[in-house]
């Protein structure tokens, strides 16, 4: 399929060279898995943005402009992805917000990425990045536009057999994945790297810790990773991928990825054949 992109309600691929977006991150975003013309997750993404939204003082958009532009572009998608990028709009010159602002709306639609089926089965080879993640309150669990740390932690390695990295913080707290959320299995229990000081939340995590009654939020620092039984990377868009290493910690694949993959498979999402 070709990639479809339209900017406030207009089939078009530029923006203008004063968005805010662009210019300063000033932002949010969405990334929406698409299966057979529909987005499984599509109610969860809308309040996390809303609340992104809220949390950021911008205006939200109206649930009805988006669900239409978003029918627009998936109507006939088999497997895709769509991304909503909502920014503060054109403004003056300089870090003050416009009063009003006037945002601005681009959705594009891409195909799905390629995931060997083999990472679902076997699991993936992930490794610790050098870049730690700065904390910052006001902004952690945003899907904000300034991605800027999860680029350069995702340069670090061009080894293709490393599907992964996980992240820190700078006190040496496990955040995530540069672009997935992550489960330790832990004396038997579901814990997941708390999100409140640095990281993003999940729509992939939060669906976890809503239906499995025994997963938990903790703070995790690196070395316990180390003790785990299971690791589990999940997202909204390709859902959960057991980790079969971590440097040179060798996990195995057990009842729990199982679990949160038929999770996963219930709302659309995960495998091939999901």
């Amino acid at each position: 399929m070709k990639t479809r992109v339209r900017v406030d309600g207009r089939t078009c691929a530029t923006l203008a060279a004063d968005d805010r977006g662009l210019l300063y991150g000033d932002g949010l975003f969405e990334t929406l898995r698409v299966r057979h013309g529909r987005c499984p997750l599509w109610r969860e993404h809308l309040r996390r943005l809303q609340e992104g939204c809220r949390r950021l003082h911008l205006p939200t958009p109206d649930p009805r402009w988006l669900a239409d532009e978003r029918d627009r572009l998936i109507r006939g998608a088999a497997d895709a992805v769509l991304r909503i990028t909502w920014t503060r709009g054109s403004g003056a010159r300089g870090y003050a917000p416009p009063r009003p602002a006037h945002p601005r709306g681009v959705l594009g639609l891409a195909p799905a990425p390629r995931v060997p089926a083999h990472w679902y089965r076997r699991g993936i080879r992930v490794r610790f990045c050098d870049l730690r993640v700065a904390r910052q309150p006001r902004l952690a669990g945003l899907k904000h536009l300034n991605r800027l740390e999860q680029v350069l932690a995702r340069a670090e390695w061009c080894d293709p057999a490393i599907a992964e990295g996980l992240m820190l913080d700078t006190t040496g707290l496990v955040i995530g994945a540069t672009a997935a959320n992550l489960f330790a299995v832990l004396d038997g229990r579901l814990l997941t790297p708390r999100v409140d000081r640095a990281g993003v939340a999940g729509v992939g995590r939060a669906l976890v810790l809503r239906d499995v009654a025994e997963a938990r939020e903790r703070t995790l620092p690196a070395a316990v990773l180390a003790q785990a039984s299971e690791l589990i990377l999940v997202s909204a868009v390709r859902g959960a991928l057991p980790v079969r290493r971590l440097q040179d910690h060798r996990l195995r694949v057990g009842p729990w990825a199982r679990r949160l993959q038929e999770l996963f498979a219930a709302v659309g999402i995960g495998g091939a054949d999901a």
